[in-house]
This record gives structure tokens, C-alpha cells and sequence, in this order.
């Protein structure tokens, strides 16, 4: 790049030189004929340079991203939705003291701490579980979705006195996974850790000496204690044992704060996948941290199926609409929709590229380690390759393992989606790409266990902003991205107390050290030189910034809810956001 400007330096030279010469030529009075074939010869030689510098300068890419300046410090030249020039220019990392947060800790997540121990108040089973009640459910869905069922029957059977039977996995679905519920989860476990809050048996047992088929029956969406207890009751004490199908969502998200701790006991420590699951998460796990101390876990979801479903369109042309309407028709419920409408309602999903913009702009730099949890994405290699342009160390567990590693797993959907679960959960930053049931579970496990940043895009203001990227410098696309993003980033607090799902939200299960803010809120001796001060005032003043923040900006936050449920057809918005 340097000897290419200093060339062209050196022509400028050269014309100057001449205009100098004509000039003096004109002053000595030298008739300017005779100077006519030096002239045209040394612009001749001009021509020709100009041509071997246009030959030597590197081809436009057919990407949207241009490295500029040395290997060692390459900005990225991004270009605009036309294909043309921007004023992007994307910085390769973050300079030193440019980002006050901590980009891999939440800001005031040592203040809370997830609680879900029962109370004094709470009746064990021994003491209220009827024996002949027996209840059963089919789950449904992929394997978040299907977590969400299994949880949730917990604390049915609790509200009604009933034995439960280990739930049934769903295989028939998109997915047609075979796998029964101990080839997921550690059954032992889950019957043991439980057996004080409810009675478990693996199968139906024999009652009074026959052989029963439990009566089939569902409950409606949302159905809170009260619905359970008029609904089910009497049917349980007619045929001993029901089973509840499509058993997801079926649990009302407001109940007593005792049922809530239930739930989040059932969920966050009784469900445990088995130790071969285990095990090769670790193994993942390990991986990417040999490779940086730090780095992210992205729930990409831009595989075919889910941009099929919803109804997004990504500028690919008759091409691209002609295989994702192939792709809806295997659902006859689908309604059509309006792709901009989609667009404009922050359901649909970012491209790669975008993704890898706002997390630029948010503040991790070129050297991050990201770890891909995603199917095949759409569009293969050149629908990524703006996103490494972006971060050149991207992962996935087929780059970090081989072949005969992931062989017990790679037939089975669910245990591949249990292994960047793990990834996903151990990760310092967890980002996902739309709101369906593996974002929410992480979430909700995520808040609980600590806090930790876990990124979900302001669809619904961030596509605006990709739209207009053309008319705005970097500095501006980055500033106005962080100013969305405040609500998004898996704070405490920026939820408010009900809203949304409980397992994205479980706010009865997350206690407040209250004695430790009020600390922090002192700011104690902030002028000591002592280093355990020093930390706390670092904590304080960024406790104070986020929580200024976010009292600011709070109501716009909460109501741009990202990629929510499309009301209509909401049993495939659950399948299918998994």
C-alpha cells in the first residue's frame, strides 16, 4: 500500500515538474511547437504507469468487506448495500482504554444471585402426593422446547398431587429424533434430586393388578394453578392416569413464588444431561478456551428452515425466494407474510454480516474467538465470509473435534443441540440470533447463574440502522448501536418483574445482596490506594453509569421485544424458534 501511494506521489511529481518547465519555456519566450513531442512523450509514460498501478491494485471484492492498510493492522473497508464505497471504516481491534465496561462481565451481576431453595412452608410428597393419581406428558418440539415441558410438568404434578411418570420425548416432529428421555438427561438424577417436592417412577405402574392406558387429554396454553386443579382433578380420580400431549407452554408463566422455586430446582439443577453429553461439552468447552482465555457463543440460527419460516426475505433473488417457499409448504397452516412487514417488526433474524457489525460496535475486537452453534447456515462459506472478514476466529464443534469424536452424537439432533447448549452456557458472552426457546432457556440460566452478558439484537430498531449505514460514518453506526442495545444485553433489571417468559425471565428465583449494593452504593474509601478499594470504586462508577442507563432508556427497551411470537400459528413459532 505504501509503494503504491509513493508511486503515485512520483507521477504527481512528474506532472508538476512539467507544468513548471512549459511555464519557464514560456517565459524565455521558446515557441511551445517545439516542445510538442516531449510533451507527449512523457505523458505517454505517465499513461503506462498509471496502467501497471491499476494492474498491481487488488480486485473489488464481490463481498461487502475490504481490508485496507498492513497485515498487522488491517481495517475493514465495508461496503454499502448497493456495492458501493461507505465510510465505513471498521477498526481490527479496540483501542486500549476506548471501552470503559467490562465487555465479558455484566455490570452489577455480583449483586445477584439465583435462589430457588424451598420454604419452610412447602409440602414434601411424602406428605401430600396422592398414589392414585398418575400423571404423563408428551413433550414437543426440539430439545429447549421440550426442556421447557419437561419442567413444567414438575410443578403440574405438584399442584395436583399426582405421581409423575418420566416424560416422553417428542420424535415425530421436524426434527425425528429417536432419542428416549435417559439417552438426554440423567434420569437417576432428575428422579433423586426431586423425590422430597414429587414422587417419580420411570414407567406406569400396574394399578390394583391391571395393566391401565392413561386417558389422553390437553390443557390450554398458559393454564395457571387454579385451571390445573378444576380441570384435572376429576379427571385423574376417574381414570388414574392422563396424559397431557403437546405438552409445551402449558404452564401459566405467573404462579405462586413456592411453585416458581419449583420450577427453577426442576430446571436448573435436577435436569442434568448424561455424562457422555457432559463430558464432550467439556471437551468443547476446554477447546475454546485454549484458544483464548475469552470468547462468545453465537446462536446464529440462519439455517434454511428457520428464514423459510419466517417469511424474511434476504436479497438472494428468485433464487433464494423460490427454495424458501419450497421449504414452507410442509407447513399448510403457514400464512403468507409480508417479508418488509417482518423486517419492520424485528422478526427476522440478522445476516451473519450484521451480526458481526453489531458486535464490532458494541465493542469486541477482530482477536475474539467465536464459537458458531448453528446448522447449516443458508448460503454456505460466502454467506459467513463477511462475518470472519469481521472475526477471522470462528468455531463450531466440527472445526474444533473430529469426525469420530462427534460420531455417538451427530444422528441425533437433540444430543448435538445438547453440546452447544453447554458451549452456549460455559461461554463468557452467550449472543443470540432470535428469540426462540434455546435463547430463552440460556437466559433464564444465565441470569441465574450469575449474570453473565448474554446478547439478543434490538431487531426491531438495529434493521433501520443497517438500512441507513450508507449516510453514516462508523463512529455513528457504532454510537447509535450501543444506545439501542441498552435493555438487550442481559443486565439485571432490564426486564421487568413478569414480563416476558419465566423461563427467559425467573425473577422469583434471583435474590438481591442487598447488603453488598448498599456497600458499593457508599463508595467507602474510594481515595485509598489500596487495590481492593480501587476495584470497588471501578465497580461503583459503572454501577452508576448502566443503572442511569437503563432507568433512561427502560420503557423503550422493554417494549421493542426483538423477535417475538407471532400470535398466529404459535405452536410453530415455539417448534420452530428452537
Amino acid at each position: 500500500m505504501k509503494k503504491k501511494t509513493q508511486h503515485h506521489n512520483n507521477a504527481v511529481y512528474i506532472g508538476i515538474g512539467i507544468f513548471q518547465g512549459v511555464i519557464l519555456c514560456h517565459r524565455r519566450r521558446i515557441h511551445l511547437h517545439h516542445l510538442l513531442p516531449f510533451i507527449s512523450a512523457v505523458a505517454g509514460c505517465i499513461l503506462f504507469l498509471f496502467a501497471v498501478l491499476s494492474f498491481l491494485s487488488p480486485p473489488i471484492n464481490h463481498h461487502h468487506f475490504r481490508h485496507t492498510g498492513s497485515e498487522s493492522d488491517q481495517f475493514i473497508e465495508v461496503r454499502s448495500n448497493a456495492g458501493k464505497p461507505t465510510a465505513f471504516l471498521v477498526p481490527p481491534s479496540i483501542a486500549e482504554g476506548s471501552i470503559r465496561r467490562n465487555l465479558w462481565r455484566s455490570s452489577q451481576s455480583q449483586f445477584y444471585y439465583g435462589c430457588s431453595e424451598k420454604n419452610q412452608n412447602f409440602l414434601e410428597a411424602k406428605a401430600k402426593t396422592n398414589p392414585h393419581r398418575f400423571l404423563l406428558i408428551a413433550t414437543s418440539g426440539g430439545l429447549n422446547q421440550q426442556r421447557t415441558g419437561i419442567t413444567d410438568a414438575v410443578v403440574a404434578a405438584y399442584i395436583l398431587n399426582a405421581t409423575l411418570v418420566v416424560p416422553k420425548l417428542d420424535q415425530k416432529s421436524y426434527w425425528k429424533d429417536q432419542s428416549n428421555f435417559s439417552e438426554i438427561f440423567d434420569v437417576d438424577w432428575f428422579i433423586s434430586y426431586l423425590s422430597k417436592e414429587v414422587k417419580i417412577v420411570k414407567e406406569l405402574p400396574a394399578i390394583n393388578g391391571r395393566i391401565v392406558h392413561p386417558h389422553r387429554t390437553r390443557v390450554p396454553r398458559k393454564c395457571n394453578q387454579g385451571c390445573y386443579q378444576s380441570r384435572m382433578v376429576p379427571l385423574l380420580d376417574k381414570k388414574k392416569a392422563v396424559m397431557l400431549t403437546k405438552f409445551d407452554y402449558r404452564l401459566s408463566n405467573r404462579l405462586a413464588t413456592n411453585l416458581q422455586k419449583l420450577r427453577c430446582r426442576a430446571n436448573y439443577h435436577a435436569l442434568r444431561f448424561t455424562d457422555p453429553i457432559v463430558e464432550m461439552g467439556k471437551t468443547l468447552v476446554a477447546r475454546m478456551r485454549k484458544k483464548s482465555k475469552h470468547f462468545i457463543a453465537l446462536h446464529l440460527r440462519f439455517e434454511s428452515d428457520m428464514l423459510a419460516f419466517s417469511g424474511c426475505y434476504y436479497g438472494g433473488g428468485d433464487k433464494e425466494r423460490q427454495e424458501l417457499q419450497q421449504i414452507r409448504r410442509r407447513w399448510k397452516t403457514l400464512h403468507k407474510r409480508n417479508p418488509d412487514r417482518e423486517r419492520r417488526q424485528g422478526r427476522c433474524p440478522l445476516t451473519p454480516e450484521e451480526v458481526g457489525l453489531m458486535l464490532r460496535a458494541l465493542g469486541y475486537g477482530s482477536d475474539v474467538h467465536i464459537y458458531v452453534a448453528s446448522g447449516e447456515v443458508y448460503g454456505g462459506e460466502d454467506t459467513l465470509a463477511p462475518l470472519k472478514a469481521l472475526f477471522p476466529n470462528i468455531h463450531s464443534k466440527d472445526t474444533i473435534t473430529t469426525k469420530e469424536e462427534l460420531a455417538p452424537f451427530s444422528s441425533y439432533s437433540s444430543r448435538m443441540a445438547a453440546l452447544d447448549f453447554i458451549v452456549c452456557d460455559e461461554s463468557d458472552v452467550f449472543v443470540t440470533n432470535n428469540n426462540g426457546n434455546m435463547a430463552k432457556m440460556l437466559a433464564g440460566r444465565r441470569r441465574y447463574f450469575g449474570h453473565k452478558p448474554t446478547i439478543r439484537p434490538n431487531a426491531k430498531k438495529l434493521w433501520r440502522l443497517f438500512l441507513d449505514r450508507d449516510n453514516m460514518t462508523w463512529e455513528e453506526f457504532k454510537n447509535t448501536t450501543k444506545f439501542y442495545q441498552i435493555g438487550f444485553m442481559g443486565l439485571p433489571n432490564e426486564v421487568k418483574p413478569g414480563r416476558g417468559e419465566f423461563h427467559e425471565n425467573p425473577v422469583a428465583c434471583i435474590c438481591e445482596n442487598s447488603k453488598s449494593k448498599s456497600t458499593i452504593r457508599t463508595k467507602p474509601e474510594l481515595e485509598s490506594k489500596d487495590a481492593s478499594n480501587e476495584e470497588i470504586g471501578s465497580s461503583y462508577e459503572e454501577y452508576v453509569e448502566n443503572e442511569n442507563k437503563i432507568q433512561e432508556v427502560q420503557m423503550l427497551a422493554t417494549q421493542d421485544s426483538g423477535l417475538v411470537a407471532n400470535p398466529e400459528n404459535r405452536e410453530l413459532e415455539e417448534i420452530f424458534s428452537d
